[in-house]
């Protein structure tokens, strides 16, 4: 009798097993189902959404301000329209985009802090140097100086980045050369992490798409350069922080464009490279890049590259509504 019952008890047991597999075994079958459905409802969906989208082969950006532009699918880098895109310019304050990107491909610690020198202050009073707000003897987190190279354009916050990583800058301009070789930008030469006026640091609009093509896939840059403001952690001679904005968000009065909106941007200025302004936007599902360079303005419009970006953003939106109107492709 008693080895009938352990048998007994051995056979429930295992039937008691079984059923605890099988129950699991569903419990993983819904959830499965459960995470499928969410991320075709979140993102696949959206990503088979994109190629039910009319396809633009090109799209007219003549009759703007800027003499040299550019508009490109942020997707595969095919050119809708440019003007002059591979004539050379001098990129201004776009070339903090590559300042940024090799910042952060080369630091690993973004919260570790940095201690600003008065060596890295030299010179930028004398060539009235756009900058956040730091101070010599200042010790400031590497995502505070990211953020302050990017949105209020600080030339302090470049240099800090250069001279940790390389220390130098002419030794950094050597890694944004580097990179922009890799990057296929030809026709780009880099002296400096600012921007500021040299002959010998040039670009193209091409060029400079072609770079936020490549930037905007990291999630770093992209976090930081779609930021309209950001508030630093406390220092040592800021106990409250600073917060600083995105010089193209604060003249930016409505991202909103036809179709979609404009997501980020950076801009520049020099007397010699005029206004200048690399941005990217989400129209209909699919992204796109806009650059463009030398822009003249005065006192009756100060933000004519900005302007130029909406008005072709528009025009993209508005093509795009046509086809879908018209149920044409092409």
């Amino acid at each position: 009798m008693a080895a009938r019952r352990r048998r007994r008890r051995r056979g429930y047991a295992r039937r008691n097993a079984g059923r605890i597999v099988l129950c699991t075994f569903i419990e993983v079958i819904v959830i499965c189902a459960l995470v499928i459905m969410v991320g075709w409802n979140k993102g696949m969906k959206e990503w088979f959404a994109q190629f039910q989208q009319p396809i633009l082969k090109e799209v007219d950006i003549s009759g703007i301000n800027s003499p040299n532009a550019i508009l490109m699918q942020a997707r595969g880098g095919k050119i809708l329209g440019e003007i002059n895109g591979e004539e050379r310019i001098y990129p201004a304050s776009m070339t903090k985009i590559m300042t940024v990107i090799v910042a952060i491909e080369n630091l690993d610690d973004l919260e570790a802090k940095i201690t600003l020198t008065d060596e890295m202050f030299a010179g930028l009073y004398e060539q009235d140097a756009t900058q956040a707000g730091f101070q010599p003897g200042e010790d400031v987190r590497v995502i505070d100086l990211l953020y302050g190279a990017m949105l209020p354009s600080g030339a302090e916050c470049c240099i800090a980045l250069a001279d940790t990583i390389s220390g130098s800058e002419a030794d950094f301009a050597e890694l944004m050369n580097k990179k922009a070789a890799k990057l296929g930008m030809d026709n780009t030469h880099f002296c400096d992490s600012t921007g500021l006026h040299n002959p010998d640091h040039y670009s193209t609009v091409k060029d400079i798409a072609v770079l936020m093509k490549y930037c905007i896939k990291n999630d770093t840059f992209r976090e930081i350069v779609e930021s309209p403001r950001h508030s630093t952690g406390v220092t040592n001679i800021h106990p409250d922080g600073i917060t600083y904005y995105s010089t193209m968000f604060k003249n930016l009065s409505d991202p909103t464009v036809t179709g979609g909106k404009i997501l980020g941007g950076k801009t520049g200025y020099t007397s010699e490279a005029g206004h200048c302004l690399t941005s990217f936007a989400e129209i209909e599902g699919r992204e796109y890049i806009f650059v463009s360079a030398g822009a003249v303005g005065d006192n009756t419009n100060t933000i004519p590259h900005i302007q130029d970006a909406v008005n072709i953003y528009n025009r993209v939106g508005a093509a795009i509504e046509e086809k879908m109107n018209n149920g044409s492709e092409g």
